[in-house]
């Protein structure tokens, strides 16, 4: 996969340090995507589509919550999240500039996280007020459980889009206030970084990568099914 978009040059006495690797870029920017597409469908009526949007964001989390235990460095949740310590640490100023997300960063993309699989999860457990348009998993419980998985379906989507909200906000703050293009970073991979440099992503293997992408299809496909081979 190539990266047709190219980093703005450094400012003075910075350099460019790679930060992203392609998978987690690619994933970041479909989770995007589909997020807004999720939510048109459903406001639309456009259930069918709705459905399948609902599936690639299954098969999307599943793969970064992969990648983020056997991913590239910077992917990997070991590598940004931290304790209360560090995020007191970054909010006084004391924190060591390193690749990927600050520890407060950090928080905001596992909370996202969390919720977006938790939306998605109810979503596959979920049965509408006739009955007829239902998640895949709808079999497996009651038609009130079902029911109640709808209604907290979307009291979730409500929760993920304050919290949405509140991610825009901060990175538009770095942005304008911090002069750091975070948004461009998640395009080109790369993002500066005064002296002295951090260590650049560690990349994991292309075997890894396929390997993320045949258990998130995997998983993804046998749940479509409701688990009936």
């Amino acid at each position: 996969m190539t990266e047709a978009v190219e980093p703005p040059s450094p400012s003075a006495g910075a350099a460019l340090v790679r930060v992203w690797d392609v998978p987690t870029r690619v994933v970041h920017w479909s989770l995007v995507l589909l997020v807004v597409l999720s939510w048109w469908t459903a406001e639309n009526g456009h259930m069918e589509w709705h459905r399948w949007s609902g599936y690639g964001l299954l098969a999307l989390l599943i793969f970064r919550i992969f990648w983020g235990f056997a991913g590239s460095s910077t992917a990997r949740f070991s590598d940004f999240v931290r304790g209360p310590r560090a995020i007191a640490s970054h909010l006084r100023g004391g924190w060591t500039a390193a690749p990927g997300h600050n520890p407060l960063g950090a928080l905001s993309v596992v909370a996202l996280l969390v919720l977006l699989a938790t939306q998605v999860v109810l979503g596959l457990f979920a049965v509408d007020v006739d009955g007829i348009e239902s998640g895949p998993l709808s079999t497996f419980v009651s038609f009130e459980t079902g029911r109640a998985a709808a209604q907290w379906h979307e009291g979730a989507f409500d929760v993920l889009s304050w919290l949405i909200g509140l991610h825009i906000i901060a990175v538009l703050y770095y942005w304008v206030v911090k002069k750091e293009k975070l948004i461009g970073a998640m395009v080109h991979g790369k993002r500066a970084y005064p002296e002295p440099l951090p260590q650049p992503l560690r990349p994991a293997s292309a075997l890894r990568l396929v390997l993320g992408v045949v258990i998130a299809a995997g998983i993804t496909w046998m749940v479509t099914r409701a688990f009936q081979f």
